[in-house]
């Protein structure tokens, strides 16, 4: 039989580490190298766009939370994403006293992956980061020019799907193994939506990931891509039941193990393992 161990904190916190890590790097660096990528036609004489536009840049961010919610989802739960921790306990699927740990772990590996990103652009010469770094904006800082109430709306709509749709697809009733695929699959489309909008955050681990990087205002800006994920989430969480019939608010969440349903898991019999 297999033997079956617990993560420790350290391992769950350095997955959300990991995995925030990697979709800031994957999804912001496609926006940055990758976008508008033009490369010279040297029998016409012109530049060819050979960039993946906001379809390639939609994608990879959905490819990187299917990537590592199969990497590292069973460590940790593979969150990767501060609103998502917070709706997550809101629906009571997870521990309020964990939620300052992993909202850490996850800023920290948002902001490592920033630095490299700013790092790897530097080494372009004539390359200035100043509003080139796919931060989060809204006004001014908006791709298309929408206003911070068009942009706070947007964003707290997006985030609450989104964890409607962790929420569904990670449900016990929901087909073993495909969560990962639901869940980057939505995030994708929830880009395709909101790129021209906000540049698309529902994730301030993100948007702090290269906000400071970027400069250009979008410090400035950071609280509404805080604000609005986070409000969004803990609606989703807070009406998951209502929705959809499923109410686990009042189940029990603490992760401890009754030594008796261990030991009759083993084989043991019930009198004899009290």
């Amino acid at each position: 039989m297999a033997i079956m161990t617990t993560p420790t904190q350290v391992q769950r916190l350095g997955a959300e580490f990991l995995g925030t890590f990697w979709l800031v790097f994957g999804g912001c660096g496609s926006a940055i190298f990758a976008a508008t990528f033009l490369a010279g036609n040297l029998v016409a004489g012109q530049s060819m766009l050979l960039g993946i536009g906001f379809l390639g840049v939609a994608l990879a961010f959905g490819l990187t939370v299917l990537t590592m919610a199969y990497a590292v989802g069973h460590i940790s739960g593979g969150h990767f994403n501060p609103a998502v921790t917070i709706g997550l306990s809101v629906a009571k699927r997870f521990e309020w006293r964990d939620v300052p740990g992993y909202i850490v772990a996850q800023v920290a590996g948002g902001l490592v992956a920033g630095l490299a990103l700013w790092g790897i652009a530097r080494g372009k010469d004539g390359f200035d980061p100043t509003g080139h770094m796919a931060a989060n904006g809204y006004a001014e800082n908006s791709p298309g020019g929408y206003s911070l109430m068009a942009v706070l709306v947007a964003e707290a709509i997006l985030t609450a799907v989104f964890l409607y749709i962790i929420l569904g697809a990670t449900d016990s009733r929901a087909p073993d193994g495909f969560a990962p695929i639901a869940i980057g699959l939505g995030l994708t489309l929830i880009h395709l939506i909101s790129i021209p909008i906000s540049n698309t955050s529902v994730n301030p681990a993100r948007s702090t990931a290269v906000a400071f990087f970027n400069g250009a205002g979008a410090p400035g800006q950071l609280w509404a891509f805080w604000l609005a994920p986070i409000v969004g989430a803990a609606i989703a969480g807070a009406t998951f039941h209502l929705v959809t019939g499923v109410d686990r608010r009042d189940r029990d969440i603490s992760g401890e193990i009754d030594v008796v349903d261990l030991r009759v898991a083993e084989g043991v019999d019930p009198d004899a393992a009290r």
